[in-house]
């Protein structure tokens, strides 16, 4: 579990089925067109399938009602593609989501500073990197308040979703990255909520 001001980081409970469908059910960004939840139901099975991950996907719950208003995640990776077996697993790349009723607020930043913070200082990240669309302008944004640099803009990179004759809609991705380095470097290893 990773407390903030704010915000709690924890793994998900059954009970979190309700606030998961509430986000997920009209997903705004196309990369999450897969998790799309058509009803209740489909949200429980959802749930379930977060219920055994307790180290890298955390529901993010408000402190003041116990409200899940999203969630953040991200796995190790070798940092190489084509690494060997024994390479390290030092590289993350997370994906958060956020319940668009609570967006503007600053929790996203909360949230997603805190889980860098644990990524860096207890799971061993080097390197922490974000894929986000050309137009979620929100994201970019997010991506620079963390301290990661732009390194680079894949164009027609990936398709989520088909136009309406079922032809792939491509899509401009950038990607973001930070060291942990540079991240020790900043405000003594630590960032200002």
């Amino acid at each position: 579990m990773i407390e903030t001001e704010r915000l709690i980081l924890r793994p998900f409970t059954e009970k979190d089925a309700e606030d998961v469908y509430e986000y997920l059910h009209e997903p705004e960004v196309h990369c999450f067109a897969d998790m799309k939840l058509n009803s209740l139901p489909e949200a429980r099975e959802a749930v379930k399938k977060r219920l055994g991950e307790t180290e890298y996907h955390f529901a993010v719950e408000l402190k003041e009602t116990g409200k899940v208003i999203g969630e953040i995640e991200a796995y190790p990776e070798p940092g190489e593609p084509h690494a060997g077996e024994n390479t390290p697993k030092d590289t993350f790349s997370p994906c958060w989501m956020l319940n668009r009723e609570y967006r503007g607020k600053g929790y996203a930043y909360e949230a997603a500073h805190a889980f860098f913070d644990y990524l860096f200082t207890r799971k061993g990240a080097r390197r922490i990197y974000a894929y986000t669309e050309d137009y979620n302008l929100p994201s970019q944004r997010l991506c620079e308040r963390l301290g990661m640099r732009r390194e680079g803009l894949f164009v027609e990179f990936v398709s989520f979703v088909d136009d309406e004759n079922g032809e792939p809609v491509y899509e401009n991705t950038c990607q973001y990255a930070i060291l942990k380095k540079e991240w020790t470097g900043r405000a003594g290893g630590t960032a200002e909520l």
